[in-house]
């Protein structure tokens, strides 16, 4: 009999714990997603080590090896070369470039979004140009960008910006052209009309898809941030992969990237909280 209460007084106190604090999740549940996500990269970091530990002659290097290039490449003291001490210069770098761009491609691609999804003349004289211009890879900008801005962070800013603009812009258009017709109707019947309606209306009722699409645009800056760095610049995490492919620094590479991963997974949670509190009336937030 006392086997049966317990579980119902641990049921009852959760309960009263996510009702006074509704953010309230249980430890072992927060645990437990943590060893959840953690299973996956740990037996890719398993097959990984015993694929190539074993292997003196492999192009790709053990796990232990890239760890040792990455402290190198935070703290120095390893190796004592060119790479070493230079991660965090690196970073800004490429923060710089990724924000820049992306912050840039939010100013452009919100507004015109908001126009094309809303106003039909807007739609029929841009979209036409947009849609041809979109299934163009950032790589083939690459040259015109260079021919445009010179050699250097301005090419890389553009490149990074044109990641981010296009999945922002679609998004946008997306939410705006599916915002329900009856909250227009509300909005007219309190008095809502006009332009008013953009900020009223047609702006929170997008929120939704502009979020995703910002999650998507930000994904995509730091996918095309190494293309952006290969424009001549001297500093940051697509330069320093680049020159170290051309070494054969393969532990370098791959330390690269995973820096670029974890900025990539950090920035994503940034904008999913900011999602989550902008958008804790919708049923459809992030």
């Amino acid at each position: 009999m006392t086997m049966a209460i317990e579980p119902a007084r641990e049921a009852r106190a959760e309960g009263a714990a996510r009702f006074l604090f509704p953010g309230f999740r249980g430890v072992g549940s927060r645990l437990g997603d943590i060893a959840l996500a953690l299973a996956f990269p740990a037996a890719i970091f398993t097959v990984w080590h015993f694929a190539t530990v074993d292997e003196p002659y492999s192009l790709v290097p053990p796990p232990a090896e890239v760890a040792r290039a990455i402290w190198d490449l935070a703290f120095g003291g390893v190796y004592d070369d060119a790479f070493s001490g230079t991660l965090l210069t690196h970073i800004l770098a490429s923060v710089s470039r990724v924000l820049g761009g992306f912050f840039l491609a939010v100013l452009a691609a919100l507004p015109l979004g908001l126009l094309i999804g809303r106003v039909p003349f807007v739609r029929r004289l841009v979209d036409p140009t947009l849609q041809i211009l979109r299934p163009i890879p950032v790589t083939a900008w690459l040259p015109l960008a260079m021919i445009l801005f010179g050699i250097g962070p301005r090419s890389a800013f553009f490149l990074v910006f044109l990641g981010a603009f296009y999945p922002i812009l679609v998004n946008t258009v997306f939410g705006v052209r599916n915002v329900e017709p009856r909250l227009f109707e509300a909005a007219s019947m309190l008095g809502c009309k006009g332009s008013a309606q953009f900020t009223r209306v047609v702006l929170p009722a997008a929120l939704p898809a502009i979020f995703t699409g910002l999650r998507l645009g930000l994904g995509f800056a730091w996918v095309v941030i190494v293309i952006g760095e290969m424009t001549g610049v001297q500093t940051g995490l697509g330069a320093i992969i680049m020159e170290a492919r051309q070494l054969s620094r393969t532990e370098i590479v791959i330390s690269g990237m995973v820096a670029i991963g974890l900025l990539g997974f950090i920035s994503d949670r940034l904008v999913m909280m900011l999602g989550r509190r902008l958008l804790s009336w919708s049923p459809n937030h992030v």
